[in-house]
C-alpha cells in the first residue's frame, strides 16, 4: 500500500516540473515571435526600399 504522504510528495514535485517547463515553454515561444515579428518588418522595409529605388514601368496601352 502507498503512503499518502509520499504519494502527496511525488505529485507536488511533478506539478513543479511542469509548471517550470510551461513557463520555459512560453518564454521560448515569446522570443520567437520576436524574432519572426522583426524578420517579417526588415524584409518589409527591404522591398518597400527596392519600389523606391525602381524607375517606374510605363503603362501599357489596353
Amino acid at each position: 500500500m502507498t503512503n499518502p504522504d509520499t504519494h502527496l510528495a511525488l505529485h507536488h514535485a511533478r506539478s513543479a516540473d511542469l509548471r517550470a517547463r510551461a513557463d520555459a515553454h512560453r518564454l521560448a515561444t515569446t522570443v520567437g515571435r520576436r524574432g519572426d515579428l522583426r524578420t517579417r518588418l526588415g524584409w518589409t522595409l527591404v522591398e518597400v526600399g527596392l519600389r523606391l529605388v525602381t524607375p517606374p514601368r510605363p503603362a501599357l496601352a489596353g
